[in-house]
């Protein structure tokens, strides 16, 4: 049986106003149809003459029968009135109801339940929650280039004097930038978003540590840090990226190692070991970056990849961020063997520019001009130039800069007393140690001639080696 609750005029068709009033009556009609519902009218008066015969257990039976039809008649009231809202007045059954309703719901239904077996299946083997590979590659086809090169357009236009206080003021206060550090800290004085993003700060804003041979590059947080001990090495706690990925194949040295941690060190001596530090960029943060150390760069690798983003949540999500995400590799030598200088770009980071190589142009429109492109890009997935011979560059010397925050990756080779003065998560500045020599006590303030003369003797040592 069916409840429906409707107007009693509804059931009159011409009812007195003035004896009727629209109140809410029950009517009950079979889901069966007219033809038993008649029926049912015409044995009710033999049922009610055999009444007094019904048993104890047909009276139990008969209640419970009572009752079920409250409960479904009411159940059928309700979906009625869904039945009206979905079909009639929400139009889900149609074909545009059909592809812009069901189809989205189906789908992030199963979605969900995937990240969820997913998240589940990670959490019973002990393992970070990490993303799978459709994940990853979702993420990947999303429109993220094409969105930072609309915030770097957007970033060099030119803002109104008078909006400038009130658009830069926002922005000091939402990321928490010291403007106090600035060489200027007039806002009127920053013509655009990405002049007020690069801003130079004054001369003592970042004293250079002299009594340490390793500086930090920029301003930031450590995401990792520590011994690069196989050929994949951590981007965060637990998840890893490929080391021969990230720099790419190492045809800058002819030695012949299984190892790719072997093949990129200088020194064949078992006391040398790799080494790595990430440092992120917040919005908020200085972001022009520095020389860590006196060290001399041989090889430029542009790498054109995604723009996904770099904070520390996406870090720790996304296996191999560093190898996806486009970047600018720095290949070189200082005084204890390799090094590595890189700048990752990121989300809404408007361009990558490297005041000593004005070839490099990030943040370019890749895979879109033609096939022959995408083929080009498959047998090399980086650009490659050879810097000068001649050039150097210095403990603190300025670098780069980036049109938003992202990250530098530091991979350098070190004797193994080497140990880094850092904690996760730390906030680190231009000019402050990273690491020192265990057993030893403040460095004494190196010579940076003295220094290019090491770094060109092992050079030549490598050459009369091989």
């Amino acid at each position: 049986m069916a409840v429906y609750l409707m107007p009693k005029n509804r059931l009159f068709p011409n009812p007195n106003p003035k004896q009727w009033t629209t109140r809410w009556t029950i009517v009950q009609r079979t889901i069966y149809g007219s033809r038993h519902q008649q029926q049912q009218q015409s044995t009710s008066s033999h049922q009610h003459q055999h009444q007094h015969q019904q048993t104890a257990s047909g009276k139990s039976r008969s209640k419970f029968r009572r009752k079920w039809s409250w409960k479904a008649g009411a159940g059928w009231t309700i979906l009625s009135v869904l039945d009206w809202w979905l079909l009639a007045a929400g139009g889900w059954l149609t074909w545009r109801g059909v592809f812009l309703r069901w189809t989205p719901i189906s789908i992030c239904m199963v979605v969900a339940a995937k990240w969820h077996l997913h998240n589940r299946e990670l959490d019973k083997k002990g393992l970070p929650r990490t993303a799978a590979k459709w994940q990853a590659k979702v993420y990947c086809s999303l429109p993220l280039r094409v969105m930072s090169r609309a915030w770097g357009w957007m970033a060099d236009r030119k803002v109104p004097k008078p909006a400038r206080p009130v658009l830069y003021g926002l922005y000091s206060h939402t990321f928490g930038v010291k403007m106090e550090e600035a060489a200027t800290a007039d806002y009127k004085d920053y013509r655009s978003l990405g002049e007020f993003f690069t801003r130079p700060l004054r001369e003592d804003a970042r004293p250079i540590d002299s009594n340490t041979c390793m500086v930090s590059p920029c301003d930031g947080r450590i995401l990792h840090f520590g011994a690069a001990n196989s050929s994949q090495i951590e981007q965060v706690k637990g998840v890893s990226y490929s080391l021969e990925a990230f720099l790419g194949p190492p045809t800058w040295c002819k030695k012949d190692a299984p190892e790719m941690v072997e093949k990129v060190k200088r020194k064949p001596s078992p006391d040398s070991v790799l080494y790595q530090c990430v440092i992120y960029l917040a919005p908020g943060d200085y972001h022009r970056f520095h020389s860590p150390t006196v060290w001399k760069p041989e090889l430029r690798r542009h790498f054109a990849g995604e723009l996904l983003s770099v904070s520390p949540k996406i870090a720790g999500w996304m296996p191999g961020l560093f190898c996806l995400n486009e970047r600018a590799v720095y290949i070189g030598k200082w005084k204890h063997g390799f090094f590595s200088y890189t700048a990752v770009g990121a989300t809404n980071v408007g361009s990558v520019e490297i005041f000593m190589d004005e070839k490099l142009k990030t943040n370019q429109w890749v895979g879109l001009a033609c096939g022959s492109h995408k083929k080009k890009k498959k047998e090399t997935p980086y650009d490659e130039l050879e810097l000068p011979k001649d050039q150097f560059l210095g403990k603190g010397e300025l670098v780069g800069q980036f049109r938003m925050g992202s990250t530098i990756v530091l991979i350098f080779e070190a004797p193994k007393e080497f140990k880094f003065n850092l904690f996760p998560g730390q906030r680190v500045r231009v000019g402050e140690k990273l690491g020192t020599f265990e057993g030893t006590e403040d460095e004494q303030e190196e010579d940076p001639e003295e220094v290019k003369r090491i770094i060109e003797s092992l050079c030549d040592s490598e050459v009369t080696a091989l």
